[in-house]
């Protein structure tokens, strides 16, 4: 390319800014609006939103001027902190260290720290406003008083009380508020530019970074042509031109997302087929549009029978347990085409998956299914971060929850289509009441995000936006329940957040954020409800975004609705595609497949009435030509080739082409929908027993604290202590802090109250595997080590003094990949005297951080006085994604009498 050629492209894109704002300025009266509100305005071509205006230049052509508000904008002062192997401890969770990286001339900025000690703020006002660019700072890490630990003790004691042996030192990195600095600690490793190196061996580690550089993801292209050819798929024609060239800009992406070997890749920077991703697509619209390459995508996802966990935390499945969305997927695809082969290999991979899943996260207290929350699987972006990967499997979430239910009744209903018999709708509603018994929070009209706590289990109350659109789609939520979570779950200007509130000092990607794909769902269970107002703010929103960027991002900030400043975004994004495309065909013509027929239910608010067309519309063994007029909630008329029908449906076994012609009846939206403040959550309280006293530190912003004994609040005090009374019973306390508009924060890591004189401890290294002793921090004599290498049962045996109700654990240590991510989660079942009692879970703690040793989950079992036989083997159900690594070391077994 030439100097000319660069200068030509300028003036056209300072051209078409121009032309849209002159526009934008000169806009007519009598301009269909289809949408408004304070935050931007949607018209039938164009969207506007302060001084950006996206346009539809024609059907296959837009233009946009939006710029990113976060790269006209840099501030100079910064928070960090340094990351020993890619977790957060050199100072408390809610400390880190500040900075004013205002250059002072041409040399580099330099910031020197020691490890673990608190730098005084030296910032009051930052000299300037706007960082300049490609500004250079050199962070100094004087990492000595770490590695004289090592030298003198072997480990270093970090912040939080937790041992870092010398053998599992992999590095330090630098976190922090600003690109290219993130505070996903996690997957810092991955990232070298992040990494303090020490070449002189001076024990002073640095790194030079470069400050509000140029930063390819904080722009967008500024106009979009069609390039692909989309002449396979339906078409659509409205009287809005914006809908007409949103609907086309989405096919073009969905095109480039296939790849040469007939799968959807996940996005574009998101190369192969995703679990959930694609499942989530294909229920959306991929079933319609693209009934081949779907199922070749799913299959992509299953491996030995089972549908394969392909991300989560500690290691994958069972931690991450949102598979089975497979199953929802699978059976979108055969409702769509009736191939009856396809619902033969579909069901028998889904029961598989399923059958091992009641064996192994079945909570047996609650009912609920254990795992992290369904696609939010970064933990330290909706999770407290004293939670480890354990704790997340422990807990019971309100989307997993949701899409094991409507897993179990697909799984029925494939049953009866196959002619067997049908054992899983029975179950699906024994899960339905548990959610309902258990998830629902009264106080806020709509579900908690999950239970979580470890001996006592607890409900956030945050809103989880994914499993509050599935309580309302899959039918979990009784009329008045769904009326309830529409009107109740908050929703910001910009669309609706994937929680709420949002978690202080965790940068944009789940928390602080919102996902066109979760949109969509929630559109759809608008419409459900025939909420026309809802629709419109909901359409709008995903309108908004890929009018403006020209692309249908990953994410976008909750806050501002820009799509820079998340920690990872993508254009082009697969699920946005196709919730995207689904506001065409489920929600303004309403179309909804059936296994013997294809039903019709559109919503269609009232500034968004007209008239629209979709033709080529391939359904089974027919053609379909479709057009539906004016607004409403529901379908006053509707005409199958020229003939009246009484319902909306058509039978699955029509041939050839047909016209299906539908009017609405005009019912006017209801009212204005309700946008909530944007909340921040305060900080999590960090507890400790001191003697007989409990105290936590301040927490800012809160106007006072919540003490809560074995889950259950037991006062409120504005101190940061509470007495505690009968030390010598066992018992679990937790604090939260609460906000004077009564906004709280996650509860604190439970402190543990257990006199020794009630817990059994007997050490795994004296029973019949192997005493090992290569790694450090265990305790007694030793440890053993288990991998599918070494599959003869572990037994012990164990003469209880007394009878009574025991909680059995596991100090074990898993170094076979990161916490964040990878599939070596190890897997066993547990038996007491030959009665299998549920799995036994040893996420992954930190890739080759053999000498990190944590608890395993906590089985309870109901034992009498005397001698009990203890036994852990490797059965099916035990293999995790990896199927060739599953291994961890097992250190030692403790037994604890829970008191009546």
């Amino acid at each position: 390319m030439t100097v000319n050629d660069i200068n030509m492209k300028q003036l056209l894109i300072v051209f078409l800014g121009l032309l849209l704002a002159v526009i934008s300025s000169s806009c007519r009266k009598k301009e269909k609006i289809l949408y408004q509100s304070p935050a931007f305005t949607v018209f039938s071509d164009r969207v506007v939103q302060d001084s950006f205006v996206g346009k539809a230049l024609s059907d296959t052509h837009m233009a946009t001027n939006y710029k990113s508000p976060a790269k006209q904008a840099f501030s100079p002062v910064i928070q960090f902190k340094f990351s020993i192997n890619g977790k957060d401890n050199e100072l408390d969770y809610n400390v880190n260290h500040t900075a004013d990286l205002t250059p002072n001339g041409d040399q580099p900025v330099v910031i020197s720290i020691v490890f673990g000690q608190k730098s005084e703020p030296s910032v009051k006002e930052a000299l300037v406003k706007n960082l300049p660019e490609n500004t250079h700072v050199q962070f100094n890490l004087n990492m000595r008083p770490v590695l004289d630990a090592f030298k003198t003790k072997g480990y270093y004691e970090d912040v939080h009380g937790n041992k870092i042996y010398r053998k599992d030192f992999k590095g330090v990195y630098i976190a922090g508020s600003a690109f290219p600095l993130n505070w996903d600690f996690e997957n810092l490793p991955n990232n070298k530019q992040l990494e303090l190196t020490d070449p002189d061996g001076d024990g002073i580690y640095s790194v030079q970074l470069v400050f509000n550089a140029f930063n390819p993801d904080a722009h967008v292209r500024p106009e979009w042509k069609l390039k692909n050819d989309i002449a396979q798929y339906p078409v659509f024609s409205s009287e809005s031109p914006l809908l007409n060239a949103i609907y086309r800009l989405s096919l073009d992406e969905l095109k480039q997302d296939i790849e040469a070997d007939s799968t959807f890749r996940t996005g574009d920077k998101w190369g192969g087929v995703w679990t959930r991703d694609i499942s989530y697509s294909i229920v959306l619209s991929l079933a319609m549009l693209e009934p081949e390459v779907a199922p070749i995508s799913l299959m992509k996802k299953v491996r030995d029978g089972h549908i394969i966990q392909d991300t989560g935390t500690g290691g994958a499945w069972p931690v991450s347990s949102d598979r089975v969305v497979w199953s929802l997927a699978a059976w979108e695809i055969y409702k769509t085409t009736g191939d009856k082969k396809w619902l033969k290999t579909s069901y028998r991979i889904v029961r598989n998956s399923v059958e091992c899943d009641q064996r192994t996260i079945v909570d047996p207290a609650t009912g609920l299914m254990r795992g992290e929350s369904s696609f939010l699987d970064w933990r330290k972006q909706t999770y407290p971060r004293w939670m480890q990967p354990i704790d997340i499997y422990a807990s019971m979430s309100l989307g997993t929850n949701a899409v094991h239910y409507r897993t179990l009744k697909v799984l029925g209903k494939m049953a009866k289509e196959l002619g067997e018999s049908d054992s899983w709708s029975a179950k699906a509603d024994l899960l339905k009441k548990s959610i309902n018994a258990h998830l629902w929070e009264a106080e806020k009209g709509y579900y908690g995000q999950y239970l979580y706590g470890r001996n006592f289990f607890s409900l956030s109350p945050r809103s989880e936006s994914l499993g509050e659109a599935f309580t309302l789609l899959f039918g979990i939520a009784d009329s008045s329940r769904s009326r309830s979570v529409l009107e109740n779950t908050p929703l910001l200007p910009y669309g609706i957040p994937c929680i709420n509130p949002q978690t202080p000092g965790i940068s944009p990607y789940h928390n602080d954020a919102s996902w066109p794909f979760v949109q969509a769902f929630w559109t759809l269970a608008s419409a459900k409800e025939k909420q026309q107002s809802m629709v419109a703010y909901s359409y709008a929103t995903q309108l908004r975004a890929a009018t403006l960027f020209l692309t249908n991002k990953e994410n976008m900030v909750a806050e501002t609705g820009d799509f820079a400043g998340t920690v990872l975004n993508s254009s082009r994004q697969l699920w946005s595609i196709a919730g995207q495309l689904a506001m065409t065909y489920r929600i303004i013509f309403g179309i909804t497949p059936g296994t013997d027929s294809l039903y019709f239910h559109p919503v269609i608010p009232e500034n968004f009435g007209g008239t629209y067309q979709l033709d080529n519309f391939h359904y089974r063994k027919s053609i379909l030509s479709l057009t539906v007029r004016g607004f409403g909630n529901s379908i006053s008329s509707f005409y199958l080739d020229g003939k009246q029908l009484e319902n909306p449906v058509i039978p699955s076994g029509l041939t050839g082409k047909h016209t299906i012609e539908m009017t609405m009846n005009n019912h006017p939206d209801g009212p204005a929908v309700k946008m909530a403040p944007f909340i921040i959550a305060p900080n999590t309280p960090e507890a400790k027993l001191k003697g007989d006293v409990l105290t936590w530190n301040s927490i800012e912003g809160a106007a006072n604290y919540r003490v809560i004994k074995n889950g259950t609040v037991i006062s409120e005090t504005k101190d940061t202590t509470s007495l505690i009374f009968k030390t010598n019973v066992p018992a679990t306390y937790q604090v939260s802090a609460v906000k004077n508009d009564g906004t709280s924060s996650f509860l604190s890591q439970p402190v543990e109250i257990q006199p020794t004189s009630s817990d059994i401890v007997v050490q795994a290294e004296h029973f019949n595997y192997h005493l090992k002793k290569k790694v450090s921090g265990y305790k007694g004599d030793g440890y053993v080590e288990f991998n599918l290498d070494q599959r003869d049962p572990f037994s012990f045996m164990i003469n209880l003094s007394s009878a009574g109700k025991y909680r059995i654990r596991f100090r074990y240590a898993n170094g076979s990949g990161p916490v964040n991510t990878d599939n070596k989660c190890g897997i066993r079942s547990f038996y007491v005297d030959n009665q299998f009692q549920g799995a036994l879970v040893f996420p992954q703690r930190g890739k080759n951080e053999w000498s990190d040793w944590g608890w395993s989950n906590t089985v309870e079992a109901s034992l009498k006085k005397g001698n009990h036989h203890f036994h852990i083997q490797f059965n099916d159900c035990n293999t995790n994604m990896n199927g060739k690594i599953n291994r961890f070391l097992l250190d030692e077994i403790q037994l604890v009498r829970i008191p009546k």
